[in-house]
């Protein structure tokens, strides 16, 4: 993509409504909360649980008083499991990613490719979060994350989600250039869906290629290309640049990823007029 074929970025809030998050170049790149947000809606969640925790204990210890020190201790591990693991993994897979502290501080957690969270991502979490952050007293959680580009700690790593900050506000990148050149190969070539990965090294690739050391562009628009003409029938017409190739891909696929969309959305709301 070229620097004259930009248009004027739009801005873009938070967390991605769903139908906007696809592996073809329509994905949003979410934003990334900080380390230090997360430690702060991580303290609010933790004095939290910890008074509930100590509430239900008290209960415990009241309701068990005259059994056997065996029932005593099978009913406290309930409750310290029972608040500290399966509060936070039920809270978050209902309010799709978030607890209170999150909710104080304007986060969410969301999967890897942007979506929502189910219970399978948040029990991961909360499971991994107990010796990480609990019996290592939040060291392991911070260096981990200090490690990561994406700010995870262990528990994000094994279940495959991060936290985003929907107070923040991002630039969208503008669509792909479709090359006129192209146009009309793009429109009628049978384009399959991208897997994840491409998509992104592709919607990554094209802004940023000016940037490249000219070597390093040429070998990397070149294996991105042959990556991405598997996906391709017809191929191109031979004798055009490897960029402007994946420019036509990206911008068909762009296009008829909102086509998509909007017919989605017209059957979406077509059905919902004939039930009322």
């Amino acid at each position: 993509m070229t620097a004259n074929a930009r248009s004027a970025p739009a801005p873009y809030r938070g967390y991605a409504a769903q139908e906007s998050v696809t592996g073809e170049g329509v994905a949003l790149e979410l934003p990334v909360a900080n380390l230090g947000s997360r430690i702060v809606a991580g303290a609010i969640d933790l004095v939290v649980n910890g008074l509930a925790c100590w509430g239900l204990a008290v209960l415990a210890l009241t309701l068990t008083e005259r059994s056997s020190d065996a029932v005593v201790t099978t009913a406290l591990i309930v409750v310290v499991v029972g608040v500290l693991v399966g509060v936070p993994a039920t809270t978050e897979a209902l309010t799709r990613g978030r607890t209170l502290g999150k909710l104080v501080m304007g986060l969410r957690v969301v999967r890897d490719d942007g979506g929502p969270v189910s219970f399978r991502h948040t029990l991961t979490r909360a499971l991994v979060g107990w010796p990480e952050i609990y019996l290592a007293t939040g060291v392991v959680a911070v260096i981990a994350a200090l490690s990561s580009g994406h700010v995870k700690r262990l528990g994000d790593q094994a279940a495959g989600t991060y936290v985003v900050s929907e107070r923040s506000r991002l630039t969208l990148p503008p669509p792909p250039h479709m090359p006129a050149e192209l146009q009309a190969w793009a429109m009628h070539a049978d384009i399959a869906p991208l897997d994840p990965g491409l998509a992104t090294a592709l919607r990554q690739f094209l802004p940023r290629a000016a940037t490249f050391a000219p070597a390093a562009r040429d070998a990397h628009g070149r294996q991105l290309l042959g990556r991405v003409l598997t996906r391709v029938a017809p191929p191109p017409p031979p004798g055009h640049h490897p960029e402007t190739v994946l420019s036509a891909v990206a911008a068909e696929r762009y296009r008829r990823d909102l086509a998509r969309l909007a017919r989605d959305r017209r059957l979406r709301d077509s059905i919902l007029r004939r039930e009322h």
